[in-house]
C-alpha cells in the first residue's frame, strides 16, 4: 500500500486511486520565459520517481505537466528581442524538455500549452462570472475568494490572518485584497478576445482548467513545488470548488526547495544553478542520486561538500555492479533475470511510505553489502551474485538511475589475463600499464 503526505490534511494517507490501477497525475510546469534551474529539476525528479513507483507497484498513469506559454514576463522578452511570444515560448519549452530528457525522466504523457486552451479557459471563466464567484472591473475579471467557504483548505492559512499585500498585487478595484485576476485586460502583447473585451487569462485558472479539459473534473494527485501551494494551488482549488464542487485532487503533493550552499537560491543572490549545467558538470546518475538522497519534503542543499559526498555513495553502489558484471563475464558465467524478491520488497516498502528515499537507499546499501561479500569469495556463487545485482538494478530504475552492462570483448579479457598474470609474477610496472589501458576501455 502506498502512503503519501497530503497538505491538505496533512497527514500521510494510504493511497486509493479514483480508479481502480490507474493515477492520474498533473504536476504544475514552467512559465516558459528562461531556462531551467536546479529548483524546476527536483519536482521533474520528484514527480518521475513517484510515477515509476506507481508503475513498480503495477499501476498505469497518465502524467501531465503544462506550459504557461504566455505571461507578462514572455511578453516582455518577446518586446525586448523584437519577435513573437511563440517564437520565446517554444525557444525554452524545448529547453525545458531537454533538460527533462538528460535527468532521465519519463516525459509527461501529455505537456498542454496555455495558448491551445483559450476557448475552454474563457468558457471557465465565464461560467464563474455567471454563478457570481466572479465580477468585472473595467475589462478585468476577479475571483471572489469570499465566495468559497473552503478557501485555505490547501495551505491552511485564512483570510482573515493574512496581511494584505503578502505575495499579492493591492488592488482598489479588487473587492478582497486576495481576490485574484482570472482575466486581465491588456493592450500590450499577444491577447484574446472574450466577452469582457480583448485580454489574456490569469496564471491561477490556467492550470485548474488544463486540469479539467485533460484529466477531468477530479483527480488522483495535484503536485508541484512547495511555493506553489499558496496562492496558485489555494486558487486552483477554490476555482474548482466554486465552479464543479469539488477541490480538484484527492491528494496534494509538494517538494520542499532547493539551496544554494546553505542558501535559498534566488536571482538577488546571484546564485542560480542552471539544470542544464549541473547536469553537464555532474552527469545525470549523480545529479538523480543526490535529489533522491533527502527526502522530497525536505529542503534540498547543493554544495560541493553534498555533491561529493553523493559522488561517493554512488560509486559505492555503482562500483559492485560492475564488479559483478565484469567477474561473471571472465568466468564465463551468464547471469539470468531472476533477482532478490525479498530485496526489492523491502526497497518498495520504504518508498510506499511517503517516498521515504532515505531508508530506500539504506536497502540498496545492504544490497550491495551482500554484492560484495559473494564477490569476495575464492568461489564465487555467480547465481547469487546475480541476485543481488540485479535487485540493485531494478531498484535504481525506480530511481530513474540507469545502470549501464558492461560488455568485456575478447581484448578486454586478455588485458584482464595479462594484468593478472603481471600481478601474480609481481611485475608491477607490466601490471600498471595493463591497468591504465583496462582503465581506458571503462573496465576498472
Amino acid at each position: 500500500m502506498i502512503r503519501l503526505y497530503n497538505s491538505k490534511t496533512l497527514k500521510v494517507e494510504d493511497f486509493k486511486p479514483i480508479h481502480e490501477g490507474h493515477v492520474d497525475m498533473y504536476v504544475c510546469g514552467p512559465t516558459v520565459y528562461n531556462y531551467a534551474h536546479i529548483g524546476n529539476a527536483r519536482p521533474m525528479i520528484v514527480f518521475d520517481v513517484l510515477k515509476r513507483l506507481f508503475e513498480a507497484e503495477g499501476y498505469t498513469v497518465t502524467y501531465v505537466s503544462n506550459f504557461t506559454d504566455v505571461d507578462d514576463k514572455i511578453i516582455n522578452k518577446a518586446l525586448e528581442e523584437g519577435t513573437t511570444e511563440d517564437v520565446i515560448a517554444r525557444r525554452y519549452i524545448e529547453a525545458y524538455q531537454d533538460v527533462r530528457t538528460a535527468l532521465n525522466t519519463e516525459l509527461p504523457d501529455i505537456t498542454p500549452r496555455v495558448t491551445e486552451t483559450m476557448d475552454e479557459i474563457i468558457a471557465f471563466i465565464k461560467e464563474l462570472v455567471d454563478k457570481g464567484n466572479a465580477y468585472v472591473v473595467d475589462g478585468d475579471v476577479y475571483f471572489s475568494v469570499d465566495s468559497v467557504p473552503t478557501y485555505g483548505e490547501i495551505s491552511h492559512q485564512k483570510l482573515d490572518m493574512l496581511e494584505a499585500g503578502a505575495r499579492i498585487e493591492t488592488n482598489d478595484m479588487k473587492k478582497n485584497p486576495y481576490d485574484f485576476a482570472l482575466w486581465k485586460k491588456t493592450d500590450k502583447g499577444i491577447k484574446w478576445d472574450s466577452p469582457w473585451g480583448e485580454g489574456r487569462p490569469g496564471w491561477h485558472t490556467e492550470c485548474v482548467v488544463m486540469i479539467n479539459d485533460n484529466l477531468g473534473g477530479m483527480i488522483d494527485i495535484h503536485g508541484g513545488g512547495m511555493d506553489l501551494k499558496f496562492p496558485h494551488h489555494e486558487n486552483e482549488a477554490a476555482q474548482q470548488e466554486a465552479c464543479h464542487g469539488n477541490s480538484l485532487a484527492n491528494f496534494w503533493i509538494h517538494n520542499a526547495m532547493v539551496n544554494i550552499n546553505g542558501e535559498k537560491m534566488s536571482k538577488s543572490l546571484g546564485n542560480t544553478m542552471w539544470a542544464k549545467d549541473v547536469v553537464d558538470k555532474l552527469g545525470t546518475n549523480l545529479t538523480r542520486w543526490l535529489v533522491s538522497s533527502v527526502h522530497y519534503r525536505k529542503e534540498l542543499n547543493f554544495s560541493d561538500e553534498t555533491i561529493e559526498t553523493a559522488r561517493k555513495e554512488l560509486e559505492k553502489v555503482m562500483g559492485p555492479i560492475r564488479q559483478a558484471d565484469i567477474k561473471s563475464q571472465l568466468a564465463n558465467a551468464v547471469f539470468t533475470e531472476d533477482y532478490d524478491k525479498d530485496a526489492y520488497r523491502a526497497f518498495l516498502d520504504a518508498m510506499d511510505d511517503d517516498m521515504n528515499t532515505p531508508n530506500a537507499y539504506a536497502v540498496i546499501y545492504d544490497t550491495v553489502k551482500k554484492l560484495n561479500q559473494t564477490l569476495r569469495q575464492r568461489e564465487i556463487d555467480f547465481a547469487a551474485a546475480g541476485l543481488y545485482r540485479n535487485a540493485v538494478g531494478k531498484m535504481l530504475k525506480v530511481l530513474g538511475i540507469e545502470v549501464e552492462k558492461i560488455v568485456i570483448d575478447e581484448e578486454g579479457k586478455e588485458l584482464f589475463a595479462k594484468w593478472n598474470e603481471a600481478k601474480a609474477q609481481k611485475d608491477f610496472a607490466s601490471a600498471d600499464v595493463y591497468r591504465a589501458k583496462l582503465m581506458e576501455k571503462g573496465l576498472l
